[in-house]
């Protein structure tokens, strides 16, 4: 999943950030209110946490705008404020969830998962190509001789080539997803991390394909 996180606690930022990386999730964090609305108008993400009280646009007229124009990516509220009216509030203004801070990571994390989960568009629980099979939820991939141990990189690589299966993958779109919008990150990263996955894949009927200068596509091997 790619998470987009509004969010303008620093300090909270970097523990949801670091909490949802070390579970396989590509995170975008934005610390503006203006700025995260825009972020959401322009790009694709499965699930968006948005703060209420931000600086520049509180996290409802977000909401409201997103609902607005027709994006129906679904938003999970984290708020200080846990009065019921509070939460009505916010559901009425089209969110899908809402959490009161302070919260456990483990909850935060089911949560995401099951608001992906209600998406009309998301994909099969487990899905099979070549002789794999990748247990979405889990996060579990399969061979012909059992599990294949993949750190979280290469999970979230693999991941991020299915979804796009048959289809060109940017680059750009699997640094984003993989290290998130805007982070840094070394010239050959996802060069290496691609020879890493190629490797661990081995005989199991499934390619992944270079396209010089464009990207990589995820696809079974015919040859």
């Amino acid at each position: 999943m790619r998470i987009a996180l509004i969010e303008d606690n620093a300090p909270l930022a970097d523990a949801i950030k670091n909490s949802l990386q070390d579970h396989g999730l590509g995170v975008d964090h934005l610390a503006n209110g203006l700025d995260g609305e825009a972020f959401l108008a322009q790009s694709r993400v499965d699930v968006a946490i948005i703060d209420v009280n931000l600086p520049g646009l509180d996290g409802l007229s977000i909401v409201r705008a997103m609902r607005r124009s027709g994006n129906a990516t679904p938003v999970l509220i984290l708020t200080a404020m846990g009065k019921t009216s509070e939460r009505v509030t916010g559901l009425e203004a089209g969110a899908d969830d809402y959490l009161v801070k302070p919260f456990e990571m483990a909850e935060l994390i089911a949560r995401l998962r099951a608001l992906a989960r209600r998406r009309p568009m998301l994909q099969a629980r487990e899905e099979s190509v070549g002789s794999l099979s990748f247990d979405r939820e889990a996060r579990v991939l399969s061979g012909p001789a059992g599990p294949i141990d993949l750190p979280r990189r290469e999970m979230a690589l693999f991941a991020c080539l299915l979804e796009n299966r048959g289809r060109i993958v940017a680059r750009e779109h699997i640094s984003d997803t993989l290290y998130g919008t805007g982070t840094e990150v070394e010239p050959n990263a996802i060069e290496l991390l691609v020879s890493r996955l190629r490797r661990k894949l081995g005989d199991t009927g499934v390619a992944i394909r270079t396209a010089r200068g464009l990207g990589y596509m995820l696809d079974e091997d015919n040859a």
